[in-house]
């Protein structure tokens, strides 16, 4: 038996690897559970999250098995939708490269991040209707946030996947890259954030999420913080000496 989600932990970053390539990283309940585990550590030690696949896909859905097995009292419990709603509160941004087949909940769980980069091989969309279900785990308000009404709609009622270029377009996916360049791709972010002041990107991971009525309220109380902090301080001093030298 293979391990559901491999991860390896650095000082300012997780990657997260959905281990099941065999069933092209289809999301079972133990993949799930293991997502659970990951926020938890996350949560208690903030760092930026990396989600990639094994083999040549991020995730073609959930595992259809287990869902068929699912009655009215599994759909209340909101079993992927609870694990991908934790991810995107996590305290630092989550990164998700997407290759191949990012589909159903797979497709879910890469809206739940806060950052997405494709390949060129990119198919992500959300057939659950086609299954007789619906995208329960979160595409029927993220995917709007993001694509938009219009799209959002034709994806989720017609099955409609998208091209990474098409994903490109819609503002789904902020990047292309070729397969071997996907994770490096992923980490040359990951290290652009970890430069900043890990404060100031918390807060503006919170500003980012908050709804429309919190602003700009919320900008000034997070400003007020980051206003009094030594790092501003430190940064700034610096920044300024900087400019002095040249």
């Amino acid at each position: 038996m293979h391990e559901a989600l491999l991860v390896d932990r650095r000082p300012d970053r997780v990657i997260a690897q959905l281990n099941r390539p065999d069933r092209r990283n289809a999301i079972d309940r133990e993949t799930i559970d293991a997502l659970h585990s990951l926020c938890a550590e996350l949560e208690a030690l903030p760092r930026v999250l990396i989600l990639i696949g094994s083999g040549d896909d991020f995730a073609a859905g959930a595992d259809i098995a287990q869902l068929r097995a699912r009655r009215a009292e599994d759909a209340h419990l909101g079993i992927n939708a609870m694990a991908f709603i934790r991810i995107a509160a996590l305290p630092m941004p989550a990164i998700a490269a997407l290759d191949g087949y990012a589909l159903g909940g797979g497709a879910e769980l890469a809206y739940a991040a806060d950052i997405r980069i494709a390949t060129p091989r990119l198919k992500i969309g959300n057939p659950e209707p086609t299954l007789g279900i619906i995208a329960a785990a979160g595409a029927t308000w993220r995917l709007r946030e993001i694509v938009g009404d219009g799209l959002a709609a034709e994806m989720l009622l017609t099955g409609r996947t998208l091209t990474a270029d098409e994903a490109l377009a819609a503002g789904l996916v902020s990047g292309i890259h070729a397969p071997d360049e996907l994770v490096p791709a992923a980490h040359a972010i990951a290290d652009r954030i970890a430069a900043a002041d890990p404060l100031a990107i918390r807060h503006t991971k919170t500003a980012l999420r908050a709804p429309r009525d919190a602003h700009p309220s919320i900008d000034g109380d997070l400003q007020a913080e980051l206003f009094e902090s030594p790092e501003k301080m430190r940064r700034m001093t610096e920044f300024l000496e900087r400019k002095g030298r040249r």
